[in-house]
């Protein structure tokens, strides 16, 4: 190979790697501007940038996030379950996200697969991306889809593992307001 292709090489290789359909490691292109109740370093501005997280960054995460209630809806596109407690989750978010921090954590998916997930339902709070399904067990909840509900002062008020009813969805939302 001669020295005067090696750039043309290296431009055709480094156009390539951008074109893999993923972003990058952290995943934090994002399109849909997310509705937060709340600013914190950890916290996604964009609801479908869906940063990897581990359990360690996410326990990080509800740590900033204490002095808010906070939801945590852990979703994935293959689960029918959770299809169907979906829109109810994107109404009381509707509802509710502006004294509620509302998080997903979509499990077990491409980032491809959620977004697209995320579109169809409307959802414009933000959710991070755990590949492994690894979140859950420090927090000790099992099963999918599981709705996490935690008080302002970052204790665990709730949690429900199937496709959450509208009434009980509601009872814990206002319990964990006020």
């Amino acid at each position: 190979m001669t020295l005067r292709r090696l750039p043309v090489l290296l431009a055709g290789l480094a156009l390539l790697a951008s074109c893999t359909g993923e972003p990058g490691p952290s995943g934090a292109a994002g399109t849909i501007p997310a509705r937060n109740a709340t600013v914190a370093a950890l916290l996604p501005e964009f609801a479908d940038a869906l940063p990897a997280m581990d359990p360690d960054t996410f326990l990080r995460l509800l740590a900033q996030l204490k002095g808010t209630p906070v939801v945590v809806n852990f979703w994935g596109e293959w689960c029918p379950p959770c299809r169907e407690e979906m829109p109810r989750l994107v109404a009381a978010h509707e509802e509710f996200g502006d004294r509620v921090q509302f998080v997903g954590v979509d499990v077990l998916d491409s980032r491809t697969q959620a977004r697209s997930f995320m579109e169809q339902f409307g959802m414009t709070f933000p959710s991070v991306f755990d590949v492994s399904d690894a979140i859950k067990t420090p927090l000790g909840l099992f099963g999918q889809p599981v709705t996490a509900f935690f008080r302002a002062d970052g204790s665990l008020d709730f949690a429900y593992t199937g496709p959450i009813a509208e009434n009980i969805l509601r009872r814990h939302l206002e319990a964990i307001v006020g």
